[in-house]
């Protein structure tokens, strides 16, 4: 019924995936080039998918345009707010108050808000690491000292250190933690255990926290995602911000959820932050959650078999490298560290070696040398493309540096 084997040519829409690669990873401008045309890249690299957004949603979008006006825009029923709770309700198990829910065109713009309405300038900002690089850019925008809580890799599962994160959070100065729930990039679904222990220790220690949930919907079969603010409904320090955006492959419409229980915090966001909701993401965000459930439990699937497909192409062709399947995301977390030093710019290596465009571990902040992170959102044949070039790269360089070291030998 979905085709997620089509293959959509994005180039010339102004798609950061296909038109803003060269700022975006490499710093450069447009007069930079590459052994590769642009048309010749397999782009696995800006998390967003490169499966169609779904029909249902385009459907209401097209039913909003044909109203014809498209002026200033606030969610002022409740129709939406019923079908993202019906949604949250259906899925975790948790539901929040009509009133705590307000609007932001983009959990990153939210989390550079927050960061600044939370924290004084003296305060401090921590996360798990790796992490999401705008963690720590949100934190570094206002100043804010950034601290990080390694996470425990056991042969590709990550773990919480809880005797480094209270040793964090017991810092009289450190006043917010920022929690990636599920995790970006290992994937991570926190387990209860994991999600009260982490909180328990946040409200020990006074320490507001932001739960970025975007990636709650896309788990593997058989997952479970549980909201932080589900296990502590009476903590109202603890604000939650998740988004139709990455479920449904509509990040460009700019329209994501935040939930802040506390009321003067509410307070300030409300008289702070300005924005009006663009009337078609409204119409699109409301439809997937009201009809978007059976193309994700399609596409769950397809992904599902993107991982175990590249899980045995890894093994086969990059037996060194190390990989598990993602609890959840449709990134793949890969350590290419047997095949790399630490100081090669593995984007451009990939880049000019493979004409695959990738994000390197230097984009999460620490904790992740020698790590390639993977879009497994697009078709299967660009997917094995892609895997074939990145494998065929690694492997033609290591032939050469065999070669190299044989000639050396013979000089000697």
């Amino acid at each position: 019924m979905y085709n997620f084997d089509e293959i959509i040519d994005r180039r010339n829409t102004n798609a950061m995936n296909t038109d803003g690669f060269r700022a975006y990873i490499f710093g450069a401008d447009d007069t930079t080039e590459f052994p590769y045309k642009d048309e010749e890249f397999i782009r696995m690299w800006v998390a967003d998918m490169d499966f169609a957004t779904p029909q249902v949603i385009i459907d209401a979008m097209k039913e909003r345009l044909d109203k014809r006006i498209f002026g200033y825009t606030r969610i002022l029923s409740d129709s939406y707010y019923k079908a993202f709770v019906n949604w949250t309700q259906k899925r975790y198990g948790w539901s929040f108050e009509r009133e705590h829910l307000v609007m932001s065109n983009g959990i990153i713009p939210a989390l550079f808000e927050l960061v600044d309405y939370i924290t004084k300038p003296d305060e401090k900002v921590f996360f798990l690491t790796p992490s999401y690089a705008y963690f720590k850019k949100a934190a570094d925008y206002h100043q804010r000292e950034s601290v990080c809580a390694d996470l425990v890799n056991d042969e590709g599962y990550y773990t919480i250190d809880f005797d480094d994160f209270e040793r964090k959070a017991a810092d009289e100065t450190t006043k917010l933690f920022i929690l990636c729930n599920p995790h970006n990039p290992t994937g991570r679904v926190w387990t209860e255990e994991e999600l009260r222990k982490m909180g328990e220790i946040c409200i020990k220690h006074g320490v507001w926290i932001i739960s970025d949930e975007i990636h709650c919907d896309l788990l593997r079969v058989g997952q479970q995602h549980i909201p932080l603010a589900k296990l502590f409904p009476e903590y109202d320090k603890l604000v939650t911000a998740m988004a139709p955006s990455k479920t449904f492959n509509m990040a460009g419409l700019m329209i994501s959820n935040v939930i802040i229980p506390n009321d003067a915090l509410r307070e300030t966001w409300l008289s702070r932050h300005y924005n009006f909701d663009n009337p078609v993401s409204v119409a699109g965000a409301q439809a997937a959650y009201e009809k978007g459930e059976h193309w994700l439990e399609a596409l769950t699937v397809y992904l599902d078999d993107n991982f175990t497909f590249t899980k045995e192409y890894l093994a086969e062709n990059l037996p060194e490298a190390g990989f598990e399947i993602a609890e959840s995301t449709y990134l793949a977390w890969v350590d290419v560290s047997a095949y790399f030093d630490k100081d090669v710019e593995l984007p451009m290596f990939f880049a000019r070696e493979a004409g695959v465009l990738l994000e390197g571990g230097d984009m999460f902040v620490q904790n992740s040398d020698s790590y390639i992170r993977l879009n497994l959102a697009i078709p299967r044949s660009v997917l094995a493309e892609g895997l074939k070039r990145i494998c065929g790269a690694i492997q033609t360089k290591q032939k050469e540096t065999v070669k190299l070291g044989s000639e050396v030998g013979n000089e000697v």
